[in-house]
């Protein structure tokens, strides 16, 4: 199964609350880009898709579901920027498990990317993602272990 865990894009510095960021127009711009570069690798569908309920997430998702399709769409509030990479890694396990899926996005935050990334591709450290930035996990379910395979930027 792959795991596709990208950070939002380019957001606004300011804004009543961190949660409330909006995308600038580099950051949805930068969102498609990566979109159409992983449309050209072949990736145009997901069974799942999570997205964190943030604005810059929010409009993330918007920018780049141009260019892909979501099986499920669901809202996480455990992929802010504040989540726990194990407690998440655990849920992905239990929820590709449950529903026998391929391929899950995740649209969040950092911290929480690089941390993430690097609890599923075990042994590795917590990579850099710039905004906008995707990275695909391939994992076995059973193990619960995986492999970075690649990283994608704008």
């Amino acid at each position: 199964m792959k795991i596709y865990i990208m950070r939002h894009g380019e957001a606004e510095m300011f804004a009543n609350s961190d949660a409330e960021r909006n995308l600038t127009p580099r950051g949805e711009q930068a969102s498609v880009a990566v979109a159409q570069k992983c449309v050209s690798m072949g990736i145009e569908q997901f069974d799942q898709v999570l997205v964190s309920p943030y604005v810059r997430a929010q409009q993330t998702w918007q920018q780049i579901s141009q260019c892909f399709q979501a099986k499920h769409l669901d809202n996480s509030d455990d992929i802010t920027p504040y989540g726990d990479a194990l407690d998440v890694a655990q849920f992905l396990y239990a929820l590709a498990e449950s529903k026998t899926l391929e391929s899950i996005l995740l649209v969040s935050h950092l911290p929480l990317v690089g941390y993430l990334t690097a609890e599923l591709a075990q042994g590795i450290s917590p990579p850099m993602f710039p905004t906008s930035g995707l990275a695909c996990v391939e994992v076995d379910v059973e193990r619960q272990s995986g492999e970075l395979l690649w990283q994608v930027t704008a």
